[in-house]
């Protein structure tokens, strides 16, 4: 059997799965596969460099199929009125979703001894289920659950209920409740306000003090396509440098207006010489090159992490909304905006899931 394979939905998710291989022994790396979903992310042509990494021995791209790609599977979706009903009509849906994704499944998956997936909320977990593999499940961002457990949210009502029907395999549901998940890798479970019996902590942390100089530059040159452009860009600012994160939040035009608000408040009163550097999201498509083109626009193609290893970069400051800035060490002060902020944009209700739980 082959050992081990990633599916990742996110350059994020990518950045993990390379920590985890560069902490294996150097014999043991090149063993590993990748997956990567166009579902919800555009990878650019960061397959090639994946492949030139020296970290996997096969790379596939993985066209996966959200639930409204089928016609067929909408009428599930529908209220009955009833407990039962609705029941019933879910677990049909499960097994339909998990099956309609056979013909873009890219690799035999029975083939690897260990199987892991971030986000099996999308239909890779409906169809890891309904093939019955195992798999490890990983959390999708840095502590994200302790603002937003899906699994609870997404199952308001009966939770019990369904968590047991999930443990039969009769429904799906993601972040370790699948009969077929065997553990759930978290960053932080002390930070988690609901408690799940297959959670594992493998703090990230950890995993980033064990690289060498070597395995930096490998993750460097793995997500940037041009590191020289990018040091370049980031040496304009000298030492009072701003760095807005984006994020893809809200409609675009209530978006604009928010990181309008974020630089006035908290970039431009660093002082007059202050340069604002703005990356943005991977997953933002609003183009901060045109709108915000009075400042410096980095490239989004690639998660924030790997600015820490750019030797002597610093920022005076790093702002962030829900980004957990956590693992950023490369900025003397780190403003975390969260949900407070976030309320005077959209109704609370879009961003405190956890307090509807």
């Amino acid at each position: 059997m082959k050992e081990r394979i990633y599916v990742c939905h996110t350059y994020y998710h990518v950045y993990v799965a390379c920590l985890k291989e560069l902490n294996l022994a150097r014999e043991r790396r090149g063993r590993a596969d990748l997956v990567l979903s166009t579902m919800s992310n555009d990878f650019g042509d960061l397959k090639s460099r994946a492949e030139k990494s020296g970290l996997f021995e096969a790379v596939y791209m993985f066209e996966e199929k959200e639930d409204v790609h089928f016609p067929e599977l909408m009428k599930y979706h529908t209220d009955k009125g009833n407990l039962l009903l609705n029941m019933i009509s879910r677990i049909k849906y499960t097994k339909l979703l998990g099956k309609m994704q056979q013909p873009y499944i890219p690799v035999d998956f029975k083939e690897y001894k260990d199987v892991y997936v971030f986000c099996d909320s999308d239909p890779i977990g409906y169809y890891l289920s309904y093939m019955k593999i195992k798999y490890h499940a990983l959390e999708d961002g840095l502590d994200c659950i302790s603002t937003y457990d899906t699994a609870r949210y997404d199952n308001r009502g009966h939770f019990r209920l369904k968590a047991f029907m999930a443990s039969l395999n009769l429904i799906f549901i993601q972040n370790g409740w699948a009969k077929y998940c065997i553990d759930m890798e978290v960053n932080n479970i002390s930070i988690l306000p609901y408690p799940c019996p297959k959670y594992i902590e493998k703090p990230r942390e950890e995993l980033v003090k064990a690289l060498d100089e070597e395995a930096k530059q490998i993750l460097l040159h793995l997500f940037i396509d041009d590191i020289d452009q990018i040091e370049r860009k980031l040496c304009e600012g000298g030492e009072n440098k701003v760095l807005i994160l984006t994020e893809p939040l809200c409609a675009p035009d209530v978006r604009e207006r928010l990181f309008r608000d974020v630089i006035d408040q908290y970039g431009k009163t660093c002082g007059k010489d202050t340069v604002i550097m703005i990356k943005p999201h991977p997953r933002d498509v609003l183009d901060y090159h045109k709108l915000f083109s009075q400042y410096i626009v980095l490239d989004g193609k690639f998660p924030m992490e790997v600015l820490n290893f750019i030797p002597g970069l610093k920022f005076r400051r790093v702002v962030s909304v829900f980004t957990v800035p956590s693992s950023i060490r490369f900025a003397e002060e780190i403003i975390y905006l969260g949900e407070d902020f976030m309320d005077n944009y959209e109704p609370p209700k879009m961003h405190r899931q956890n307090e509807m739980i």
